[in-house]
This record gives structure tokens, sequence and C-alpha cells, in this order.
């Protein structure tokens, strides 16, 4: 994850308290919106009622994260979904993999606790 991508994160979403992580996924507009009619009861995709500047940086890191985080148990699960899958498929389930993302950095500020076989790599500091 860039700096860049970072700064908007914590500007937007983790300066923020959540209660728990379905508030967190309702605030970035990544939940399934639910279809209820009578005995009908289904989901109908992601909501999108959120914070859509989040959730587009949030699916831009979920990108980055399959590229540079390849061994870590997320990419894992999002591999494991998608073998055979049509593209259609893959960015359906990179949303999901966002949302996942959003719950493992958001308990990583509230606890500090870093993300299963995550890669850290150090920052390149540039001289003043």
């Amino acid at each position: 994850m860039g700096a860049t991508s970072a700064a908007i994160l914590a500007r937007e979403v983790f300066a923020r308290s959540f209660a728990s992580r379905r508030q967190l996924g309702s605030y970035l507009g990544l939940t399934p919106s639910a279809y209820d009619s009578g005995s009908t009861t289904r989901c109908q995709g992601i909501s999108k009622a959120g914070n859509s500047g989040a959730r587009r940086i949030l699916i831009e890191v979920a990108w980055l994260w399959q590229k540079y985080q390849p061994a870590s148990p997320l990419s894992y699960w999002y591999i494991q979904r998608t073998a055979g899958q049509s593209s259609r498929i893959r960015r359906i389930m990179l949303i999901a993999l966002a949302r996942k993302l959003a719950i493992s950095l958001w308990r990583y500020v509230e606890t500090g606790l870093v993300p299963e076989g995550v890669a850290i790599a150090k920052a390149k500091l540039r001289p003043a």
C-alpha cells in the first residue's frame, strides 16, 4: 500500500470509530443490499451507499494486494474462489476481497494485529 492510499484511508475511514466490521462495511458501501419481498429474500450486490472515494481506493488496494502479497491468506482465498471463473466473477470477488482487506486493516489500526501472512517492506525515506 502506498503513502497516498494510506493517507486517504486514514483520513476517510480509520479516523472514525466503528463498533463492528459490519458497520465498517456499510460505511464503505461494500456490503450486500438485501431484497426482501414476502417469502423471497436474496442479496442484490453491494449497496454503494457509503464513501465512494474510500471504496474506490480500497478496490485499487485490493488489486495491488493481489500483486504484491500473493502469499497472504487473503490472496489464497481470492485465488481459490476465482479459479476457473470468468473475468466478471473475478471482478465481483475482488470487491469481496476489498471488504475483507478493509476489515483486516481496521483490525490493524484498532488493535495492532498485523494481518496474517503479510510481508512488510521497509519504507524508503527520502533525504530532506
